[in-house]
């Protein structure tokens, strides 16, 4: 049986736990105090009604006096019945005829001397009493049968607005607890939170903290550590950029004079080795620029139809296709996006590029180039018709530098930067990539809110 997700939140089981030790404490209290009492009760009572009742019969006399009865009765909250062979009167005769039983919660001396108790079945339920005999039986010299009980049980006087004015006040006393947990918890929930926050790399936000107690020195310590943990991380993204820097000076002098080399295969390999660092530094750099999210877009109005298009017809022209096999190798559908929309154009060609580029490279014709608008969302959709990955390499396919072996070799170009940087672009547009296997072949969507129309009077730069 599955348990209640509000069980799973932690201020919710401490309010139960406090309720259900309150309960278990009330039921202990209460059967110990009647078990400790209740003898000494029990032996302090019994002779006391014993005596008492003695009295009155002797008031009454032998043979019963039916005035002194109802006097009696006139006086005192009484129910007198009367048996012999001489007189029979009842104070109460609706309760001639009725069964005797038990009252709850049973009496501390019941049992001694015939005690009983008998319910009033013509009592008015309105009034909020209950009218009966507790029940104590004596014999006279004579033969009579005296029975003596209340006349009216003091047990149902009590308003009934008492029980509810009472589960009001439990119920009452119940919210204010669980609000005060709710209030103790409460730093937990920033704690969350700001932990959810930490992960998706947001550190200029802290965890607040409310307090002075174990939690508030938790959320400090939290926020110490991610404090230093997003000190390292801008620490080895400047050293990172500052290597890529320093690297691309070198790498021009290393190209330079490569050119000088006598031609052949040998300055052929050295100067595809130079440019594949080349590309590798501009990518690291351009990762770490993407980092920093929707602060490092230029926006601007684009036809992005025909920036799609063109990108994708460069690409397939950079890697040696002519004409007839272009025709044969690219299937676009962008009818679905006609209108200019305010995008970051570079970055546009760079998801272009790598997404095409990749499906040309492992994959097989045709390429298919989609651009449409579903619930919302502006979406590119890239799909060849290879051999595609199997469903391990497809789990990380856009991590950094991950080549799935099985796919491509070093031979094939690329350090495994292409997938990573296009969900990079994805995530700072605030979209999402997506890669399923086609079979046969591999689609990779790019999913991003729908940017704002471009105004009329914008221009395309």
């Amino acid at each position: 049986m599955k348990r209640p997700a509000a069980l799973d939140r932690l201020g919710v089981r401490l309010l139960l736990l406090f309720v259900l030790l309150a309960l278990a404490m009330t039921v202990v209290f209460m059967s110990g105090m009647q078990h400790a009492i209740g003898g000494g009760w029990r032996g302090l009572v019994r002779p006391l009604v014993r005596d008492y009742v003695d009295r009155l019969a002797e008031e009454i006399g032998s043979p019963p006096d039916v005035g002194r009865a109802q006097a009696l009765v006139a006086r005192l909250p009484l129910s007198i019945r009367i048996d012999g062979p001489q007189v029979q009167w009842d104070s109460h005769p609706g309760l001639q005829g009725r069964p005797e039983r038990p009252f709850p919660p049973r009496p501390p001396w019941h049992g001694a001397g015939g005690l009983r108790w008998m319910a009033d079945p013509q009592a008015d339920d309105d009034d909020g009493s209950e009218r009966g005999w507790l029940l104590v039986t004596r014999m006279t010299p004579d033969g009579h049968r005296l029975r003596f009980g209340l006349a009216d049980v003091p047990w149902r006087h009590r308003p009934r607005s008492i029980g509810g004015l009472t589960l009001a006040l439990l119920l009452g006393l119940t919210l204010a607890a669980y609000a005060l947990i709710r209030r103790w918890l409460r730093p937990l929930d920033d704690i969350r939170a700001g932990a959810q926050r930490y992960g998706r790399g947001e550190f200029d936000a802290p965890i607040p903290v409310r307090d002075r107690g174990e939690l508030g020195r938790l959320a400090g310590q939290i926020n110490t550590m991610a404090g230093d943990l997003h000190g390292m991380l801008e620490a080895k993204r400047a050293l990172l950029l500052a290597i890529s820097h320093e690297l691309r000076s070198p790498l021009t002098r290393a190209r330079l004079n490569a050119e000088l080399v006598e031609a052949g295969a040998s300055r052929e390999a050295l100067l595809r080795d130079l440019g594949e660092m080349g590309a590798l530094i501009g990518d690291l750099i351009e990762g770490e620029r993407l980092a920093a999210g929707h602060a490092a877009l230029q926006r601007e109005p684009v036809e992005l139809a025909l920036l799609v298009e063109a990108v994708a017809v460069e690409t397939a022209e950079a890697a040696g296709l002519d004409e007839s096999a272009l025709a044969r190798a690219l299937d676009f559908a962008l009818e679905g996006v006609p209108e200019r929309l305010d995008v970051d154009p570079a970055r546009w060609r760079l998801l272009v590029r790598n997404l095409v580029g990749n499906a040309l490279r492992h994959g097989a014709a045709p390429v298919r180039v989609s651009l449409a608008r579903e619930a919302g969302e502006l979406v590119l959709t890239v799909r060849d018709h290879g051999p595609g990955v199997s469903d391990e390499a497809l789990a990380h396919l856009g991590e950094a530098f991950y080549r799935p072996d099985a796919a491509r070799g070093r031979g094939q170009g690329g350090v495994g930067l292409g997938l990573h940087l296009c969900r990079l672009v994805a995530q700072a547009h605030g979209g999402r990539l997506q890669l399923r296997a086609a079979r046969p072949g591999l689609e990779v969507q790019v999913r991003m809110p729908w940017p704002e129309p471009a105004e009329e009077g914008d221009l395309r730069r």
